[in-house]
């Protein structure tokens, strides 16, 4: 492909990162998978990027993943495509997105793993009133009752929880916010650390947990302490914040099998995100079946 054509995959790179304000690394990854699909072009002596069609498009994937590329690497380069492709159609050099039903290999889901109440209930068993650990208490606590993300605890803000209400808004992927209910266990703890907090924090300082330096607890910080008191409470297997977000979902779910409401509080936009956690308790509701179905119950001898 001749520096002409690729004049507008770099006009599309300079789009990203000057109106889009897309990260640096996002960039380069962008700019890695256009040039995949320019040497694809240059093999099948494609000319331009507007000479693409769908066939074009299933064989680079295919080509991809017979190369050993996985399937979630394929849907990124796809979806770079896609990208460009729709930029083509803006400015006015391309009609229809050749990508738009180009799909890649199914990407297997792992199960995530889940953390069952008894263990949840032993780790949450923080005993001590030292600031930190009062803190790590509110934190653990609203990890659990909330289903937080490990970036959506961390930017949380003073008046973010409504304690009086039980609620807390956050702010999610894609600057999306929620409301999501707070329990009881939850908001005793986050009052016992707000009257600790002020001793703590910086007077400008508008975060609603800080580290020892008065500011804005990191990420980094949360996972330390979460692996802290899992070694602390001798739970065997690993533990990091995310899980308490997954444990979260799975008892909701073996409680209430109403998915569409823990979509709404995880923050999922597409359901079938969601819908992971059913596999988990898939075993759960076999047994509630065989009990309380007319056609599964045993007669009685």
């Amino acid at each position: 492909m001749d520096a002409r054509h690729w004049q507008t995959a770099e006009r599309f790179l300079e789009h990203l990162t000057l109106e889009r304000r897309l990260a640096e690394n996002t960039a380069k990854s962008y700019r890695r998978d256009l040039v995949c699909l320019a040497e694809f072009c240059d093999r099948q002596g494609i000319a331009a990027f507007t000479d693409l069609r769908s066939h074009h498009l299933r064989r680079f994937a295919a080509v991809s993943h017979a190369g050993g590329l996985s399937p979630r690497s394929i849907q990124r380069r796809l979806s770079g495509a896609r990208s460009f492709m729709n930029y083509l159609i803006r400015e006015g050099d391309l009609k229809s997105n050749p990508v738009a039903d180009v799909s890649a290999p199914q990407v297997p889901r792992n199960l995530p793993n889940t953390l069952d109440v008894d263990q949840m209930a032993q780790l949450l068993k923080i005993e001590g009133a030292e600031p930190e650990t009062v803190r790590d208490r509110a934190m653990l606590e609203l990890f659990y009752s909330s289903g937080l993300r490990l970036a959506e605890l961390v930017g949380l803000d003073l008046g973010a929880v409504d304690l009086a209400d039980g609620t807390v808004r956050l702010t999610g992927k894609g600057n999306k916010t929620r409301i999501v209910p707070v329990g009881r266990q939850a908001r005793e703890q986050i009052r016992a650390w707000l009257k600790i907090r002020v001793q703590l924090a910086g007077d400008e300082e508008r975060a609603l947990f800080v580290g020892p330096r008065g500011n804005r607890i990191s990420p980094r910080t949360v996972q330390m302490r979460v692996q802290y008191w899992a070694m602390r409470a001798g739970v065997s297997q690993r533990v990091y914040p995310h899980l308490f977000r997954h444990s979260f979902a799975t008892h909701l779910l073996e409680s209430s099998s109403d998915l569409r409401s823990v979509q709404e509080m995880l923050g999922h936009a597409d359901i079938s995100t969601t819908q992971i956690y059913t596999h988990l308790n898939f075993q759960h509701l076999a047994q509630v079946y065989d009990k309380a179905h007319p056609r599964a119950r045993r007669k009685k001898a």
